[in-house]
């Protein structure tokens, strides 16, 4: 009993785990936060333009008794791509600007790492050399 307490206390402190557990709080509350902008201001605008805020009541077809809720998945899409949209621009974006920064930041275009200093100057050593036969 104590090797599996020590096994899963071992696997919480690798950090994988709390990272994930991080992210699935934060994508929850960042999920409620695009459901507002979706309820409170797409849907309004979809229905000040197609005279309904949701369109799964709209655009339905009845072929042999069958119904198709064309609507339903338009709103469905609609939705995916707003959810997209917004996770690009407001955690992808901001993200890989940090990451360029960083890297930018950490090796100055001027100088020059070690090794190929060293490996420059040896090869203008090598270079003033006269041949050898």
């Amino acid at each position: 009993m104590n090797n599996v307490l020590k096994g899963f206390k071992e696997f919480i402190a690798r950090g994988n785990a709390v990272e994930l557990a991080i992210g699935i709080v934060i994508g929850t509350a960042f999920g409620a936060v695009i459901t507002s902008v979706v309820e409170n201001f797409i849907n309004p605008l979809i229905g000040a333009i197609f005279g309904k805020p949701d369109l799964s009541g709209t655009l339905n077809l009845t072929l042999n008794g069958g119904q198709f809720h064309f609507g339903a998945i338009l709103t469905a899409i609609i939705n995916f791509v707003l959810v997209a949209a917004a996770i690009y621009f407001v955690v992808v974006v901001p993200l890989n600007a940090m990451q360029r920064r960083r890297r930018t930041e950490e090796v100055p275009a001027d100088e020059k790492p070690e090794d190929v200093a060293l490996l420059e100057e040896i090869r203008d050593l090598l270079a003033g050399r006269p041949p050898q036969a």
